[in-house]
């Protein structure tokens, strides 16, 4: 076997690896780096942001879950000014990569205005823009359950960006491939997926629901073969390169989601349970690699036979 190249380039931008920390589970980076060196990642994905500041959701919002969790936190974050303006420069001193900036709206205006704000950053290499929130002035339907409204948005943030734009798409439908066929066409540069399933626990003891908001988002290793299975399946559909991710938590998940059809691949909320995860993925890879006789990950890309 010839030396292992673990490297792979996601829209005209070179990882040093394909793994990714997905966003809502790396903070803003610097929280991780004062474990390790958060360079040894491809890049990760910063937690969603929206054009104002937000509180989240009441709590309890974290229930646990045979092999996974759900999660409605709510998208807390300070906004995309205080993120510019103090997130950014603290991550600049220990992350020297480009980042992926991932952004929520509740509406097209708030999607092209954060998105437009982000796209003057030097250090944001993409916008993972997340089309699973709930429309505003939609009916409350999230923008990622119909091909239309998803198409609206990556049209309006093409408009405002220069940087690579890859639609982060809602597993909770009845036709993904439909949606994401539709993103390609308004001009995205890739996609990405799943987000989280949607999820419910019930305490027997109160007869409640776990979580205050009844619902929320199911993550974890358990959803991992839906993930592979759409992931397959947009991959087979479209021509611009796609991010995987739902239930990563080992190499050779990342081999697999590849062979599945993904460029890159993303971490969730195996990093919430073992803050090392991601950088372990990194660190087994090659060994992974070589058991299966792959030197160069690239070559994998959609290689399920």
């Amino acid at each position: 076997m010839g030396e292992i190249n673990t490297r792979v380039t996601l829209c005209g931008i070179t990882l040093d690896n394909p793994v990714i920390p997905a966003s809502g589970t790396f903070g803003y980076g610097y929280e991780f780096a004062e474990l390790y060196d958060i360079n040894c990642l491809g890049t990760f994905s910063f937690k969603g942001t929206t054009r104002d500041p937000r509180f989240g959701n009441p709590t309890p919002r974290i229930a646990e879950c045979t092999a996974g969790m759900i999660n409605a936190v709510g998208l807390q974050n300070p906004g995309v000014e205080r993120v510019i303006a103090e997130e950014l420069p603290r991550l600049a001193t220990c992350f020297h990569k480009p980042v992926m900036a991932n952004v929520s709206g509740f509406s097209v205006e708030d999607y092209a205005y954060t998105c437009e704000r982000l796209d003057s950053e030097p250090q944001v290499g993409w916008l993972e823009v997340n089309v699973s929130c709930p429309n505003v002035h939609g009916g409350g339907m999230s923008f990622g359950t119909s091909p239309e409204a998803a198409a609206e948005v990556t049209r309006a943030v093409k408009r405002v960006t220069t940087k690579p734009v890859i639609i982060k798409l809602s597993p909770n439908v009845t036709d993904i491939v439909a949606i994401a066929g539709a993103c390609e066409e308004a001009g995205a540069d890739g996609i990405s997926l799943i987000n989280t399933m949607l999820g419910m626990r019930i305490d027997l003891r109160t007869r409640k629901p776990v979580i205050a908001n009844k619902m929320g988002g199911f993550s974890g290793a358990a959803i991992f073969p839906v993930a592979v299975r759409m992931v397959y399946q947009v991959a087979h559909a479209v021509k611009i390169p796609v991010v995987g991710m739902g239930g990563v938590s080992t190499a050779e998940d990342v081999i697999e989601m590849m062979l599945a059809g993904a460029t890159a691949v993303e971490v969730g909320a195996a990093n919430l349970i073992d803050p090392f995860a991601s950088k372990r993925i990194v660190e087994d890879l090659p060994a992974v690699m070589k058991k299966y006789g792959i030197t160069k990950l690239e070559d994998i890309i959609g290689g399920v036979l």
